[in-house]
């Protein structure tokens, strides 16, 4: 009888990120894992043989059955694996970036509004406790600085290394654009922008500096090309500093008060993000389900299109930017890779 009120659902695409899906749904007391399906047969019976799930040869066959699926395979297969699944009438949360391109992440919206189900995109770090922190102090934010750098993904057989197939501005640095939305809530007025491919054919390292119309201003950067890694979202606001260290699990506020500056540490390791997200995910689904009408996610799709926008703004301010000054770059192939 309980298993009968958990909701079904599914993962398309069980690669890195996927696998996870699947292994969170999997322990979920508000889910029962119908199956999984992913282009890599061998990808998805290792997985399903790892955590004890069906495995699917065919992904229509999987979301016949079920309520509502996740999908996390390469950027560029976002839009064309997604609007079939809404257009089923299937509730889907999809990873970020929502889609490799603004007119592919538009017409998903529009699908889902049109069915009537729920369409969420995962942007994790939206449920960081960092997050959940700065959310509560988002007034007054004036400058917001973010590093986000990675090492080089690793090769996978068949496969372009995870996150090349777009620029790292829609593969990392889309994190923190989506995290400044929501801490600066302006209208964008400008930005400037440099960044060049390293290793891959799309941009490996990129800075942004973005002024508000409020005059507030971030500055992002982001790499999948650093020896080492780093993750830190940094928060001056006109009475208090946030300082949030993501790889150190660790978080600072100083905060002005009557007899000069108080310190607080916050902890970034209460709880699983991932698992948070899914979690969030199966509510509004339940709840759509429960009432008729679509509730909204955390991190519904129109706030994913308005992220992707702004990043494939400064994308294409980048490469204008080279073409303007003429700067070319070769980047180099796989097998010149240690």
């Amino acid at each position: 009888m309980e298993n009968e009120k958990k909701l079904k659902v599914g993962v398309i695409g069980v690669g890195a990120l996927g696998r996870h899906h699947a292994r969170l749904y999997a322990q979920s007391p508000n889910a029962e894992v119908v199956g999984i399906f992913d282009v890599q047969p061998e990808t998805a019976e290792r997985v399903g043989n790892e955590f004890n799930l069906k495995v699917f040869p065919d992904w229509r066959h999987l979301a016949e059955q079920c309520d509502a699926l996740s999908v996390a395979v390469p950027a560029n297969f976002h839009a064309v694996t997604t609007l079939p699944l809404l257009e089923m009438g299937k509730h889907v949360l999809v990873e970020k970036p929502i889609a490799a391109s603004v007119e592919e992440a538009e017409a998903m919206v529009q699908c889902a509004a049109k069915h009537n189900v729920v369409l969420a995109v995962g942007h994790v770090e939206r449920f960081n406790p960092a997050m959940d922190f700065l959310e509560k102090y988002a007034s007054n934010t004036r400058f917001v600085e973010a590093h986000r750098l990675a090492q080089y993904p690793p090769p996978r057989p068949g496969l372009p290394r995870r996150g090349t197939e777009v620029s790292v501005v829609l593969d990392l640095m889309i994190h923190d654009i989506d995290l400044v939305l929501r801490m600066i809530p302006a209208e964008v007025e400008r930005f400037d922008v440099v960044g060049i491919p390293v290793l891959s054919k799309t941009e490996d390292i990129v800075n942004a500096r973005i002024k508000f119309k409020n005059g507030s201003c971030a500055s992002l950067t982001a790499s999948r090309v650093s020896q080492e890694p780093m993750r830190r979202f940094r928060v001056f606001q006109e009475d208090s500093y946030i300082s949030m260290d993501y790889g150190k699990h660790f978080g600072m506020v100083l905060k002005r008060n009557r007899i000069g500056l108080a310190r607080r540490d916050v902890n970034l390791d209460e709880k699983n993000a991932l698992a948070a997200e899914l979690e969030d995910f199966i509510a509004a689904v339940n709840n759509s389900i429960r009432t008729g009408t679509v509730c909204r996610p955390k991190v519904p799709g129109e706030q994913g299109l308005q992220a992707l926008k702004l990043a494939v703004a400064i994308q294409d301010e980048a490469r204008r930017y080279n073409d303007q000054y003429g700067f070319k770059f070769a980047p180099c192939t796989a097998g010149e890779l240690n």
